[in-house]
């Protein structure tokens, strides 16, 4: 039995090697683990979703207050509501983003059959996760520390399926990787952006702006 086939499920019954090597690794099998970490990233979406429906809600009252301080031709209070609506939208591009992040790498994981599979998969991963980490905590309270569980559990299981299958980790790979990752989830939450929320009427406000610097 290979490495792999005998830390990806528990066998039935394990011979003494097995017991050994469960009874001094806390971290258990690898395979419950993946679903642990697919469980904590959905989790981590519906939490976004909340919040993206909670912007978009926003979003619509504050455009609706642009749009109504133009038609009084009141330009300071569109500036003043244009500059929140944003941060609104700020806000909403970051969690997006986040949402995508982590739909990208919970796809990883469902389709993952090897120990190589795994360390492929997750060495970008785990780079990924910690770039969003901090920015969708300024969105979401508790989110910080919930995407560092994710990434404890990513890192843990991308260390021991090394180590188990002998591979060595290319970092430089992994973070141009990365890098693809972010730029496209990048653009795919700017697209949902643009179908979700609706431009500003950018050029009555520029000729509002204007009428009023000239009285």
């Amino acid at each position: 039995m290979s490495n792999f086939s005998k830390n990806w499920k528990k066998d039935s019954s394990p011979g003494l090697a097995e017991k050994v090597k469960e009874s001094i690794s806390p971290q258990g099998p690898l395979a419950p683990r993946l679903s642990q970490a697919s469980t904590q990233i959905k989790s981590q979406v519906n939490k976004i979703d909340s919040t993206i429906s909670r912007l978009k809600e926003k979003d619509k009252i504050i455009f609706n207050k642009v749009s109504q301080a133009l038609q009084r031709h009141d330009a300071q209070t569109a500036s003043a509501m244009s500059n929140e609506l944003t941060e609104v939208r700020k806000m909403s591009k970051i969690v997006n983003n986040a949402k995508v992040v982590l739909e990208q790498i919970d796809l990883r994981l469902t389709t993952v059959h090897e120990l190589g599979d795994i360390v492929s998969s997750l060495t970008p991963a785990v780079g990924v996760i910690r770039s969003i980490k901090t920015d969708l905590g300024t969105v979401i309270p508790g989110a910080e520390s919930e995407i560092g569980e994710i990434n404890s559990t990513l890192s843990g299981l991308l260390v021991d399926a090394g180590t188990l299958g002998g591979f060595s980790l290319n970092f430089a790979a992994a973070n141009e990787d990365s890098e693809k990752i972010l730029a496209e989830a990048s653009a795919i939450a700017e697209q949902r952006m643009k179908e979700k929320f609706p431009d500003l009427p950018a050029s009555r406000y520029s000729s509002q702006s204007e009428s009023s610097s000239q009285v």
